[in-house]
């Protein structure tokens, strides 16, 4: 199925007591353009990120935002230099045996934490890989509600597009009906003014077949209609094919474009021209949808 370039996903997880959330915005860009906005703390999964969205989008530029939060705190915690608490305690023991003063057995826990470095706070230690495979879960579950709402759009813009080619095969029919008719009805303009100019004198026969027939080569647009149902054919299958159309569906359209305005500059009856101006209109709705494509 085609996709929209356009859309938005979000992923939400809470695991070792991390609040994750992903979300996923992307417009129109000629080429697949992938940022990545996080805490600093975890740039360590950036480019992991940015390869995990590449699998999963041809084109855009998608912006990703991802946001960590702590739900059990901040993530810190204070520890104890039991080593330098004993050391302390050694100390002031030896004072007091300096002073004559007996030997403290018990000391208060909050005078000994006013000694320096006794409490440390300390931020407590990630696994990494962990985390990093925990960011691209979340990451994911955004990927697929992200490529479902574009699906949805593509399928609009698709049925859009499909319902135009089949408006451009009905003008493209009443040209090729049209087209024969022309010569007709040259030849027989051709022929009154002959007869008006000439009046009792014989018409060359042969020379009005041939006036009618280089005109007839001159205006002839089979070749531009026959090029125009192929190129419908081919946008047909190019949407039912799916996936990643985008930029051949663009070019295609400029294939359409060229066929449509060779049969203008050869036509210069006015009901092909009519039909020739809507089927223009067309594509260029096509082309403006076509542009929407990944």
């Amino acid at each position: 199925m085609v996709k929209s370039m356009t859309g938005y996903g979000r992923g939400e997880e809470n695991f070792d007591g991390f609040q994750v959330t992903v979300e996923l915005r992307a417009v129109n860009n000629r080429y697949l353009d992938c940022a990545v906005k996080m805490p600093r703390s975890y740039i360590f999964a950036e480019e992991a990120m940015k390869a995990r969205v590449q699998a999963g989008v041809a084109r855009g530029k998608v912006d990703v935002f991802v946001s960590i939060a702590r739900s059990d705190g901040d993530g810190t915690v204070v520890a104890v230099n039991e080593a330098l608490a004993k050391s302390y305690i050694g100390a002031l023991n030896k004072l007091h045996s300096l002073g004559g003063g007996a030997v403290r057995r018990k000391y208060d826990p909050t005078d000994l934490a006013r000694f320096p470095d006794v409490l440390a706070v300390e931020k407590q230690a990630e696994d990494l890989d962990r985390v990093k495979e925990r960011l691209l879960t979340v990451l994911d579950r955004a990927i697929a509600d992200f490529n479902a709402m574009r699906e949805t759009e593509g399928g609009r813009l698709s049925a859009d597009i499909l319902g135009r080619a089949d408006a451009i095969e009905r003008l493209l029919g009443e040209i090729e009906v049209r087209s024969p008719q022309t010569v007709s009805d040259y030849r027989a303009r051709l022929e009154g003014k002959m007869r008006e100019v000439l009046q009792n004198t014989q018409i060359d026969e042969g020379r009005l077949l041939t006036e009618a027939a280089i005109f007839a080569d001159k205006v002839a647009v089979d070749e531009e209609t026959v090029r125009l149902h192929s190129h419908l054919g081919q946008l047909r299958e190019l949407l039912a094919a799916g996936g990643a159309v985008g930029r051949k569906l663009d070019f295609l359209i400029q294939e359409f474009n060229r066929e449509a305005n060779t049969i203008g500059s050869k036509c210069s009856d006015i009901e092909i021209t009519r039909r020739v101006v809507d089927m223009k209109a067309e594509i260029e709705k096509i082309r403006e949808q076509v542009q929407n494509l990944e």
